[in-house]
């Protein structure tokens, strides 16, 4: 019996991944927006942020060679300037699949223009913040920022800021991600 190539295995549950997320959900941004403003925690980004960028489904799944993929929109004032996309590859120890929430706040302007230059990369080294209690503790290159979170609604915050002008926070949907690996998310911006 010939032995199916890993790559074609990971090519193929992302793409029953891809097809399970867009099925699952539409594009739902108010509703996705208001999850996190529910978060004491990140409800103080909103009143002082310059803008954001919220993606309201990111899919990731993987096996040796992972990926993951989103489509958002950016906001400014409070009205949508754009759309935009990430995508992630990653090579390490890894397996399974995950859908998540994700919301990047951009402290002042210069931190907005870097994100809508056309092309944006967070580093391997990026954190986020998981706003929900007893999601994964992996989350160390999906966005930038510093802090721990047990959950919106327990009253344990950490204190957290902005680093380089932007801070991440993401919502775990559903899934189970096991991940030890090296990538970074990677963002384009079409403005409208």
């Amino acid at each position: 019996m010939k032995k199916t190539p890993i790559f074609l295995m990971v090519a193929l549950l992302l793409a029953i991944w891809a097809k399970v997320a867009v099925a699952a959900e539409a594009a739902d941004y108010s509703s996705t927006i208001e999850v996190f403003r529910s978060s004491p925690v990140v409800e103080k980004f909103f009143d002082n942020s310059y803008g954001y960028a919220v993606f309201p489904l990111i899919g990731r799944a993987g096996f040796v060679v992972g990926g993951s993929y989103g489509e958002g929109q950016v906001y400014r004032g409070g009205a949508v300037t754009g759309k935009t996309k990430v995508i992630k590859g990653s090579i390490g120890f890894q397996a399974g699949a995950e859908a998540f929430s994700e919301i990047i706040f951009f402290q002042d302007k210069r931190a907005y223009d870097e994100f809508t230059s056309g092309n944006f990369e967070f580093g391997a080294t990026a954190q986020a913040v998981v706003i929900t209690a007893g999601a994964q503790a992996q989350v160390g290159t999906t966005g930038t920022g510093a802090g721990a979170s047990a959950g919106p609604r327990t009253g344990v915050q950490a204190d957290v800021d902005y680093v380089k002008g932007m801070a991440t926070f993401v919502h775990a949907k559903g899934g189970l991600m096991y991940e030890l690996s090296v990538g970074g998310q990677k963002f384009t911006f079409e403005p409208l």
